[in-house]
């Protein structure tokens, strides 16, 4: 699956996004190292802590169906803005995901803008940054 086909899925996950509270939609798509694809969209709650955000929707629905390694994402909403993931998002992609994680932006009709997840989320919090601390 090439990039754009990769932005399409995240924009057909739109359609399904509950967003009555700020009408942002947000899409993701993500691709497991076998080539699956999973999908995801935000999901409101009124009280806004409780809401998902569309990459850990997609996420979610791979690690429930026994996939952990990851070969990129595409990112997209309604603007079609570039959004990339949030700092949540990032982090909950580096539990995952090696720092080379690819992480493909929708800009609209200006393409798309590549980023990996080390450049979004330098010196993130992992596995081996806990184990160095209890050894401390």
């Amino acid at each position: 699956m090439d990039a754009d086909q990769l932005i399409e899925a995240a924009r057909n996950a739109l359609e399904n996004a509950h967003v009555p509270y700020s009408g942002y939609t947000v899409g993701a798509a993500l691709v497991t190292a076998d080539g699956t694809v999973y999908t995801g969209c935000n999901i409101e709650n009124a009280n806004y802590s409780n809401s998902l955000h569309a990459e850990e929707v997609a996420i979610a629905e791979a690690v429930k169906n026994g996939h952990e390694a990851f070969d990129r994402i595409a990112v997209t909403s309604g603007a079609k803005d570039g959004v990339t993931p949030c700092g949540m998002c990032r982090q909950t992609l580096a539990e995952f995901c090696d720092d080379d994680l690819t992480i493909v932006c929708d800009e609209g009709a200006d393409g798309t803008t590549t980023y990996t997840l080390g450049e979004l989320l330098p010196n993130t919090i992992s596995a081996d940054t806990l184990s160095a601390a209890e050894h401390r």
